[in-house]
């Protein structure tokens, strides 16, 4: 049970700006928050860049799955606004900015299924470790998926990772390896007693009413994932 909890931007400020963008994490990066979240896959020709969904529809002006796409593809397509445009980043990219705040989080989250399958864990472990930041505390690594958290186990001992849990799919056997569970805010509200008794860290996702961010901070939550860290930041204060 953490003495104080870290707020966490979900994708960056994902509230106000695109998600897992340049933008939304500079400026969640520039207010008082621990860290920032962010989602991984894998390109065509094995650059991991930052994107929640398997394809671009959702989130940039183009169309078409991000392991159909090289990242000169992917470079061509607006990930902004018309009025900010914003490229895909590289997780590389994500990490230098990072490096400029010190003392903030990166969660760096795997997604699956994914058309790589180990080869999006392994390609992650490289990244951090050519930068010679694979026993780095400030980095932490979740998914929903336990082989994930196996292999990130095998890959990278030394990091501590969050084993997320699907809302609906009743309570772990297990931590499967991770340092900490990470259920949404409605599972750790309901099955609070359980949480309380693992002895382990806890990530809370994705946590955007004052009600639930002061539960988060009266009950010893480690992290919660916000989309909104001013409001989140707010509710800290006023609970101070």
């Amino acid at each position: 049970m953490a003495d104080r909890t870290g707020i966490i931007a979900h994708r960056g400020y994902n509230g106000w700006f695109p998600e897992n963008t340049y933008r939304a994490f500079e400026e969640a990066l520039k207010l008082e928050v621990a860290g920032v979240e962010c989602d991984v896959n894998l390109t065509k020709d094995g650059e991991v860049v930052v994107i929640h969904d398997q394809t671009v529809d959702r989130t940039s002006d183009g169309t078409g799955s991000v392991g159909d796409m090289t990242l000169e593809e992917l470079r061509t397509l607006n990930f902004g606004t018309d009025e900010d445009p914003q490229r895909i980043l590289l997780l590389d990219e994500l990490v230098d900015l990072i490096e400029s705040y010190p003392g903030k989080q990166l969660l760096i989250e795997t997604k699956h299924p994914s058309p790589f399958g180990a080869r999006l864990e392994e390609s992650v472990a490289e990244v951090l470790r050519n930068r010679h930041l694979d026993a780095d505390p400030r980095f932490s690594l979740i998914s929903f998926n336990p082989e994930a958290i196996a292999r990130f186990r095998n890959l990278l001992p030394s990091l501590r990772s969050f084993l997320l849990l699907e809302p609906d799919a009743g309570l772990p056997d297990s931590l499967e390896g991770a340092s900490g569970f990470g259920p949404s805010i409605r599972q750790a509200r309901l099955d609070a007693a359980f949480f309380a008794d693992v002895d382990s860290q806890s990530y809370v996702w994705t946590v955007n009413l004052p009600k639930d961010m002061e539960w988060c901070l009266n009950n010893g939550i480690e992290l919660m994932a916000t989309d909104l860290p001013e409001l989140a930041l707010d509710v800290v204060r006023s609970a101070s």
